[in-house]
């Protein structure tokens, strides 16, 4: 192999990790809005129930919920892939030997990337459409179209964190 040769292999090894760095990084980010979401949940909702209590409301406390709902869900998928966190069907997998293992898990792998791609471009369009129509929550007329984006950003992040997976088998991206 040739010092060229070398050079490159190394150059792409930098840029890999690099790569799967920022990702990691990505993920994290992610994780703390899908948190915040979920405080803004949690914070509004109980507001809302104390003043209820008083004969008032927050007004457009549904939309705030429904749209932080939709938030944290997107922004926890990433996270949830990275940490190995979904329900598995144990069960049956254990029933393979390793080579169908192999298989098993690569196949599921490849086509949860196809959908995730599919999902997140889906999604892009959808924000295209719910920006051109101008498109707005009941209550409050909060413009919808950035949780859509928000959507096929968080299917991007978990599309790549699904190839982590299957070029890294064994090793969660991250930790819990």
């Amino acid at each position: 192999m040739g010092t060229h040769a070398i050079t490159m292999t190394t150059r792409l090894r930098n840029v890999m990790h690099w790569f799967w760095t920022a990702l990691h990084w990505v993920v994290m980010l992610l994780a703390v809005g899908a948190g915040l979401a979920v405080f803004v949940m949690i914070a509004v909702t109980s507001c809302d129930v104390v003043l209820r209590m008083t004969g008032r409301s927050i007004h457009g406390a549904y939309d705030i919920v429904r749209i932080a709902g939709a938030v944290t869900i997107a922004c926890a998928l990433p996270y949830t892939t990275a940490v190995k966190g979904h329900v598995a069907i144990e069960y049956f997998f254990h029933k393979l030997n390793n080579t169908g293992r192999l298989i098993v898990d690569t196949f599921c792998r490849l086509i949860t990337i196809g959908l995730f791609g599919l999902l997140g471009w889906q999604s892009v369009l959808f924000g295209h459409s719910l920006r051109q129509s101008g498109s707005v929550s009941l209550t409050l007329e909060i413009p919808l179209y950035w949780v859509a984006y928000i959507i096929a950003a968080s299917c991007t992040v978990t599309m790549f964190v699904t190839l982590h997976n299957l070029l890294h088998p064994g090793r969660e991206m991250i930790r819990p």
